[in-house]
């Protein structure tokens, strides 16, 4: 599993799901 990277404007939800869209 890649590590996903999360940035403070963005929630944990959006980053999970960019990192499934890549």
């Amino acid at each position: 599993m890649s590590s996903v990277q999360v940035k403070e404007n963005e929630s944990l939800d959006s980053a999970l799901r960019r990192f499934k869209r890549s």
